[in-house]
Parts: C-alpha cells; structure tokens; sequence
C-alpha cells in the first residue's frame, strides 16, 4: 500500500537549531543502531519508520557498520527510502559514520582517507543515495594525522556526498582541535554526536584541555545530538521487575546482565519514582532530562532507538514536559550521584 505521511506531522515535535549552522534536528531523531539489521522482521521496521515520521522524526540516523550484519541496516533503509520515502527526501535529514570495523585488510576501519571516503561511497551505494546529510568520524583515530581525517570530511563535501560533517565519540580536545581543521579548510563542523544521559555524564567534565565537550561544542557554535539518552534501556522500565528474556541485558548485546548491578537498580527505582511524581515514565523523563530547558543550547537531539511503534511513541512523549524544578533536579543529580 502506497504510503503517504500525516499532514499533521509538523505540528507537534519541535525542531532544534544544530549549532550556528542553518540546519535544524528535530528534537528526538531515529537512530537505526539496533532493530533495522537483517535480524528484525522488514514490516516492523517500516512501520516504525512510517510513524516516526508521520510524528515529525525527519531525522534518520546511520552508520556503515550497523545491522546485523554489517551493513544491512543501511541496505534496509535503502529499501525503505525507494518504497516509502522516496518522495520525501528533501524533507529528511539522512546521517551515516565510519570509523569501525567494515572489511578485512589494514583499510577497513579508523580514520585514514582511504578508508572514511571507500565506506562513504559504499554507504551511499547500499542506500541509493547521491549525497548524505551528514557524514560522521564515527571514532578518533590515534595513529592517523587528524588533519588527514578532517580533509576526508571536507573532501566528501566538497565533492557533493555529504552536506554537513561532524564527529562521534570524540573528547573535548579532540573536537577542538578538529574544529578548527575544519574551518581553516572551509568545512565547518557542525555536530558532535556523544553519549550523554542521566547515568554518564562524562560530556560535562573538562578533560586535560580544561574544558568540558559541552563547553566546547558551546564555544565553538557546534550542535549536539545525544545517543543513548535511556543508557541502552536501563533508564526505563523494562527491567525494575528483573530481566526480560528477550531484552538486551538477557542476549547480552552491548548491555550485559553484569552491569545491572544493586546499586544501579537502586537508583533506578528511585528515578522512576521521581518520573511518576512528574506524571511521566521513567523512559520519558530521561529523554526530557537530556532535552532539559535548564541545558537549553546544550543538546540539540536526543537519538533514540525503538523495536516497536509503542516504544517510540513512548520516547516521543518526553517533548511534551522539559523543564524540571531545581528540587527535581537535584533528586535526580542525587539518585544518579557515583552510578
């Protein structure tokens, strides 16, 4: 059935602007790490596509190595791009990464040019995209020149594959430092994309540069958009009554059973009870937490993954009720303080 979106879609989410760039992200994006591989049956996957973005989710995010298999995440947007979205391309903003493992041999992963500008044309080929939104260093590389890697970015825009570059699980110092590579090359970094949710808070911490990321994205005019806003799920519901048999913590992906430790579920027990008094589940006041007015400027998007329309719904409904009282703030700093 041909698919046609809501024309409500914009009336509800807002939209952020990314820094001092002229783009802007919703504030909750679609993020296609899990759930979007060749494992996940295709019709849920299109179905939550379609009501992302039918709720104004513009945002799809990607990476070369995301499936599994490698790769097949983006093959699986590719399809849903030509099926359903195809007509609404310049209404969406399309991220894709390298960094990480993708092919055997001393070319297949980290920051070489030969490498970030090989995975770039091969994600676009999987896709069936000209050019992508945004194109990632997924990881800094320690043994590449990093002016070597920021070409490779500003090379993928300036021959038209990309609009607009960033990185990814890059520290403070390295950000700046990349940055003003970029600028000097005429390609300004416009996103930094980090974890950062209540639990981990690392982005807030100056590094050996004195400076936090936060300051610097601040500093420096840079969007944020922050993955893993639910610490893989943690930050939710799913596992205050044990561990689900189907749930990431029991498959072991990314998030081990080990890692559910007293003291973490302690904690999350007291957040999803701070979340209640706000008349809002624990799901939803973590992603709200990271979007929070009292950090207004400091996060333009929280990336979020869903398995189901229910679930994504869920994460959506956060938007709905940002600010937090400074007693608020302070029982969740308490709860999380030393996890």
């Amino acid at each position: 059935m041909t698919y046609f979106p809501a024309e409500s879609r914009y009336a509800e989410l807002p939209y952020r602007r990314l820094g001092r760039s002229g783009l802007k992200l919703p504030a909750v994006s679609l993020g296609l790490w899990h759930n979007f591989g060749d494992d996940k049956p295709f019709e849920n996957q299109r179905a939550v596509l379609r009501r992302a973005f039918d709720l104004g989710v513009t945002h799809f995010d990607l990476a070369n190595n995301y499936g599994p298999p490698a790769g097949s995440a983006e093959s699986n947007f590719g399809r849903h791009l030509r099926e359903d979205f195809r007509p609404y391309r310049d209404e969406l903003i399309i991220s894709s990464k390298a960094g990480h493992l993708m092919w055997d041999g001393p070319y297949g992963e980290w920051g070489s040019r030969k490498y970030l500008l090989a995975s770039l044309d091969q994600s676009l080929q999987r896709m069936g995209l000209d050019y992508v939104d945004i194109f990632y260093s997924h990881r800094f590389d320690p043994e590449t020149p990093l002016e070597e890697t920021m070409s490779a970015l500003d090379h993928a825009v300036r021959s038209g594959k990309a609009l607009y570059v960033g990185v990814s699980n890059y520290s403070a110092s390295q950000t700046l430092e990349a940055a003003k590579i970029l600028r000097e090359l005429g390609t300004p970094m416009v996103i930094n994309q980090p974890n950062y949710n209540i639990f981990d808070r690392w982005i807030e911490r100056p590094d050996e540069s004195g400076s936090s990321l936060l300051q610097v994205l601040s500093d420096q005019g840079i969007g944020s958009i922050a993955y893993s806003p639910l610490a893989q799920g943690v930050l939710t519901d799913r596992y205050l009554k044990g561990v689900p048999s189907d749930s990431r913590a029991a498959l072991g992906h990314f998030l081990k059973e080990s890692a559910l430790t007293e003291e973490k579920m302690t904690a999350v027990r007291t957040l999803n009870e701070l979340a209640a008094a706000r008349g809002q589940s624990l799901a939803e006041m973590s992603v709200a937490w990271v979007l929070r007015e009292q950090a207004a400027g400091a996060v333009t998007s929280a990336l979020v993954g869903a398995s189901s329309v229910a679930q994504l719904e869920a994460n959506l409904a956060g938007v709905a009720k940002l600010g937090f009282d400074e007693a608020e703030i302070a029982a969740i700093d308490a709860a999380s303080a030393g996890i």
